[in-house]
């Protein structure tokens, strides 16, 4: 997977280019100005560490070549430590999503947004093609259930 980091204007500050992600995809994410601002300092810092990149990957190991499947566990458990995310259960790259998925739904449910009108913009965000695929991120967390039955009960039982 590589990734670059663009300007184009967006709400969020950003747009992250993914390229070759699973099922060799390529596909744009809006990202909010701080995570933009972050993935620039990182660029400079890379690229200061290593002029001539031994890979193309965006992350680089300190050794400049992409990051394995270990020191990116590693890396990201640090980045979570340091975030303050480290509760005592162990955080996976893929819980962001689903975690994102269920925020991003309960956000809507807070704005009375239809909901149902808004999945395959979650599906593109995710980068899925089909509903199905996305269905597996949403997890009905007690918050997110109870915003829905009270929509539910307040709209006469339509959610």
């Amino acid at each position: 997977m590589a990734l670059s980091v663009r300007s184009l204007t967006s709400p969020w500050g950003g747009i992250l280019h993914i390229r070759k992600t699973k099922f060799r995809k390529d596909r744009l994410v809006p990202v909010h100005t701080t995570t933009l601002a972050a993935l620039r300092t990182y660029a400079r810092h890379r690229d200061a560490a290593f002029p001539v990149p031994r890979d193309s990957a965006f992350f680089l190991s300190s050794r400049g070549n992409r990051l394995s499947s270990t020191g990116l566990s590693l890396a990201f458990g640090a980045a979570c430590k340091l975030a303050g995310l480290d509760s005592g259960k162990t955080l996976r790259p893929h819980d962001l999503r689903h975690r994102f998925a269920v925020t991003r739904l309960a956000a809507w449910h807070q704005d009375k947004a239809d909901v149902q009108a808004f999945l395959p913009l979650l599906a593109t965000y995710l980068g899925h093609a089909r509903y199905s695929d996305t269905a597996y991120y949403v997890t009905g967390t007690a918050e997110l259930l109870g915003m829905a039955a009270d929509r539910a009960f307040a709209d006469g039982g339509v959610s």
